[in-house]
C-alpha cells in the first residue's frame, strides 16, 4: 500500500518541516533514505521508494546505517547536510513532494516522487538542472546535468480520502506502525518468513553434508579391515586364481572362519592386496582431516542458528532487513578489517600477509612500531605480525605459532625446517628501489622452526572466517 495524495498532505501537515535544518542523512537500503531534521524538536523523516510501499512519514524507529557508503547518500551529505528546509509541500495531487532547501548562498530543490512504478528522488539546483538522482534513469532524462521540469498541479477532485488505520497517535505514528507490521516488503512478519526460508535452506544443505561426512567417518573407523584383507590376500596368494572377482579365504585371526573379499579382476592377487593397503592408509590419514571437517560443519551450523535467532528476536524491521542483507552477501564481498589472514588466540592478534601487496598494506596501515614482525631468513614468503598488548610480553607458545605460520606461508614450506628472524616493526627500514613490501630489519633475533601440523590445525580453529 502506497500513500495517496491526500494522505501525503496529512503527513506533511503534521511534520511541519518548514524552518527545520537537515542534521544528518542515512540510507539504510537501496530503496529508502532517512532525513534527520531539527527545529524545535528532532524528527526522523523516512522516505521509502519500494514498489507498493512508497511513502514519506516520521518514524520513531532506529534507522541502521548501511555497511558501505552509497552514492546518493554521500551526495546528499556533501550538498544538503546542514541545509534549511524553506518549504515542504506536495505539487497539487501529483504525489510529488517538493522541498525547497537553502544552504549558504545556494538554493536547491528536492523532488520526492512517490509513484509505485516510477518512484525517485531528484535534487536540482535553482535552475532545475539535476545534480543527482536516487535512481538514474537516462530514458526519463533523470540523470546528472539534465533539465527537469516539475509537472503542473492538478485541480482537487475530492476523490481521495485519508484511510483509517488502527491504533492511537498521529497519522505519522499510525503509518509507521502499520508499515512495520503489514507492509509486504518491510513488515516484520514478511522479513521473518524470508529469514526462516533462508535458514532452513542453508541448514538442510549443511545437515546433508554433515550426514555424508559422518557416514564416511564410520567407514574410516573400520579401516583396520582393509589392512586385514590385504594381509589375508598376501597369505593366500597361491590360492587365488587370475581374474577372480572375489576370494573366499580362511580368516586365521577368527578361528579360520571363511571370509569373502571382493577383488578387481583386472588386477593380480598381489595388486589387489596393495589396493587394500592403499585404502587403509587413506582411511587412517584422512580420519583426522575428516574429524576437522565434521567439527567445522557443526560450528557453521551453530553460527547459522545463532544468526537466525538474532534475526528472530529483533523487533525493528529496518535492522532485520540489514541483517538479512548482510547474511546474504557473498563472503568474497564482505569488507575485511585486515588484509591477509587473521588469527585470534588468547586475546592475541596474529596478522599474516601472503603476498607482497598484503605485506605492504599491513606495514603501511595496520601495524605499529611495538608490534612483532617475523619472516623466514633464507626463503621468500609472507610477513607475520603479532599485535602488541600493553604491559604484556609475547609468550613462547604464541611465538612458535607465528613462526609456524611464517614458515608455512613461505617458499620454505617443503623443507619443513627453516630459520626465522623476528624484531619489532620500529626496527624495520624500507629498502630503496626494491620490490613492494621489502624491508631491512635490525636488532633482529633468530628462531629455528620446524613445521608442526598439529599446531597449524589448532590455529585453523582460531582463524577469522571472513
Amino acid at each position: 500500500m502506497s500513500l495517496n495524495c491526500v494522505e501525503i498532505n496529512r503527513v506533511l501537515e503534521e511534520l511541519d518541516l518548514a524552518g527545520s535544518f537537515i542534521q544528518n542523512i542515512i540510507q539504510p537500503s537501496y530503496d529508502s533514505i532517512a532525513l534527520y531534521t531539527y527545529r524545535n524538536e528532532a524528527k526522523t523523516v523516512f522516505i521509502c521508494l519500494a514498489p507498493g510501499a512508497c511513502r514519506i512519514h516520521e518514524t520513531m524507529r532506529k534507522i541502521p546505517k548501511n555497511d558501505k557508503p552509497l552514492r546518493f547518500n554521500e551526495f546528499l551529505r556533501s550538498r544538503i547536510k546542514g541545509a534549511k528546509i524553506v518549504s515542504a509541500e506536495q505539487i497539487g495531487l501529483e504525489r510529488i513532494v517538493r522541498l525547497v532547501l537553502s544552504r549558504a548562498e545556494e538554493t536547491f530543490f528536492m523532488y520526492i516522487r512517490l509513484w509505485s512504478g516510477a518512484a525517485n528522488i531528484l535534487v536540482t539546483d535553482g535552475d532545475h538542472r539535476i545534480l543527482d538522482a536516487f535512481f538514474r534513469r537516462p530514458k526519463r532524462g533523470e540523470t546528472t546535468g539534465e533539465l527537469w521540469t516539475p509537472p503542473e498541479a492538478r485541480e482537487t477532485d475530492g476523490e481521495w480520502t485519508v484511510r483509517e488505520l488502527p491504533g492511537d497517535g498521529t497519522f505519522n505514528e499510525k503509518i509507521d506502525r502499520w508499515y512495520g507490521e503489514h507492509a509486504e516488503t518491510l513488515s516484520r512478519e514478511a522479513l521473518l518468513e524470508e529469514a526462516r526460508r533462508r535458514h532452513e535452506s542453508r541448514r538442510s544443505r549443511l545437515a546433508a553434508a554433515l550426514v555424508k561426512l559422518e557416514k564416511k567417518r564410520e567407514q574410516f573407523l573400520h579401516a583396520d579391515r582393509y589392512r586385514h584383507q590385504g594381509d589375508l590376500l598376501m597369505a593366500y596368494l597361491h590360492e587365488i586364481p587370475p581374474r577372480a572377482e572375489f576370494a573366499e579365504l580362511a580368516d586365521y585371526e577368527n578361528d579360520n572362519t571363511p571370509i569373502r573379499i571382493p577383488l578387481d579382476p583386472a588386477l593380480s592377487a598381489r595388486e589387489n592386496a596393495e589396493a587394500c593397503y592403499i585404502r587403509y592408509r587413506k582411511a587412517v590419514s584422512g580420519l583426522a582431516n575428516l574429524e576437522d571437517d565434521i567439527a567445522s560443519t557443526k560450528s557453521v551450523i551453530e553460527q547459522l542458528d545463532a544468526e537466525y535467532e538474532q534475526v528472530r528476536t529483533e523487533q525493528n524491521p529496518h535492522v532485520i532487513r540489514k541483517l538479512l542483507r548482510k547474511q546474504n552477501t557473498p563472503r568474497q564481498q564482505l569488507k575485511k578489517q585486515y588484509p591477509g589472514l587473521v588469527y585470534r588466540k588468547d586475546d592475541w592478534l596474529i596478522l599474516v600477509g601472503r603476498t607482497a601487496a598484503e605485506n605492504d598494506e599491513l606495514l603501511r596501515r595496520h601495524v605499529k612500531g611495538s608490534d612483532m614482525w617475523l619472516h623466514t631468513r633464507d626463503w621468500p614468503g609472507g610477513y607475520v605480525f603479532i599485535r602488541n598488548r600493553k604491559g604484556k610480553s609475547v609468550p613462547l607458545d604464541l611465538l612458535l605459532d607465528a613462526g609456524n605460520l611464517a614458515l608455512f606461508y613461505s617458499k620454505g614450506r617443503k623443507a619443513g625446517t627453516a630459520d626465522l628472524y623476528y624484531t619489532q616493526v620500529k626496527h624495520l627500514r624500507r629498502a630503496k628501489n626494491a620490490p613492494k613490501g621489502t624491508v631491512l630489519p635490525s636488532n633482529e633475533k633468530n628462531l629455528t622452526v620446524t613445521l608442526d601440523p598439529a599446531r597449524l590445525k589448532a590455529l585453523e580453529t582460531c582463524r577469522d572466517i571472513s
